[in-house]
């Protein structure tokens, strides 16, 4: 048996798991809010005692946790959606406690390993997988092993800058995050409709100045599924910008398949002409020929999966 321990900002969730042929069988999953470090410890200990006792011994522990952290020396390095959790050395604590071989990785690499185990990735050698979530990272999957950089911190493509000017994201205008994660299409979406207003022209999904914070990604692709023009309009936005960033990609790594999540997993349809466009016009073309780009397979249950990956690394 394997656990699998997904660390989230609001909820985290322990996974037992086993091997099966090439994929992994499920046995049990316990989720509970995150809380506070120590709380959250607490249930960790309590949670992997009750999988251990009932399942028997534990051949590995893997945890998916956002960064910043240090793969290398297994700690979490004070994330901005889990305060108080800084320098929290989670591997010594768990093998120490336990006495099994534990690894953490970010959740993007996490992910990634996921989906090249188990999901859109299986049979690759080279694999990226983008995050197009809260945010915009990447796990690398090269020469048939994860790439992680000398820390843990390889794939960092959200903070590539595309425009000198844009949506703010991972702390730097016109970023790849600040213009193609969910927040960031949502900012997109609040500079299109800003302009409309000031026009005269309101647009159904905010018709007033006062509506701008409530605009979301999955309102956006709501109302440009309806037909609305100016949501339309972002999602053509975000699409070439898209396409901007994986052309980076697909020049420095010459990757077999791009695998995206979340985002694009849900909306990919709305972006892909104009993302294709722009690498067919960016990317060198035989690179880009040989580059299948495909949503995520795993779906909701990727979390899951990428805890479990890392475990059975």
């Amino acid at each position: 048996m394997y656990i699998g321990i997904d660390v989230g900002g609001t909820k985290c969730a322990l996974i037992a798991a086993e091997k099966e042929g090439e994929g992994c069988r499920m046995m049990e999953r316990i989720a509970f809010p995150t809380g506070s470090l120590s709380e959250a410890l607490e249930k960790f200990y309590e949670g992997i005692e009750k999988l251990i006792a009932k399942y028997g011994s534990c051949e590995g522990i893997g945890i998916s946790c956002g960064g910043p952290l240090n793969e290398r020396t297994g700690m979490i390095l004070s994330p901005p959606n889990l305060p108080g959790w800084d320098e929290v050395p989670i591997v010594k604590m768990m093998e120490e406690r336990f006495g099994v071989p534990t690894k953490l990785r970010n959740d993007a690499n996490a992910c990634a390993l996921a989906e090249w185990r188990f999901g859109a990735g299986q049979g690759t050698t080279n694999m990226v997988f983008l995050t197009c979530g809260t945010g915009m990272g990447a796990g690398l999957i090269l020469n048939g092993q994860l790439y992680a950089g000398t820390d843990g911190n390889a794939g960092e493509v959200g903070h590539i800058r595309l425009a000198e000017y844009g949506p703010s994201g991972y702390g730097k205008s016109g970023s790849f995050e600040g213009f193609c994660s969910g927040g960031g299409i949502a900012l997109v979406g609040q500079m299109l409709a800003r302009e409309k207003i000031q026009q005269g022209h309101p647009t159904a999904f905010c018709p007033t100045l006062g509506d701008l914070p409530s605009i979301t990604a999955k309102m956006l692709a709501e109302y440009a599924n309806a037909g609305d023009e100016t949501a339309l309009e972002v999602w053509r936005i975000v699409g070439e910008k898209l396409g901007q960033g994986i052309s980076i990609i697909i020049d420095m790594l010459n990757p077999e398949v791009i695998v995206i999540g979340s985002v694009y997993a849900r909306s990919g349809e709305l972006m892909r002409e104009a993302m294709e466009k722009v690498i067919k016009r960016e990317a060198l073309f035989f690179s880009a020929d040989a580059c299948r780009i495909v949503p995520a397979a795993l779906g909701d249950q990727i979390g899951d999966y990428a805890a479990v990956a890392a475990a059975m690394e």
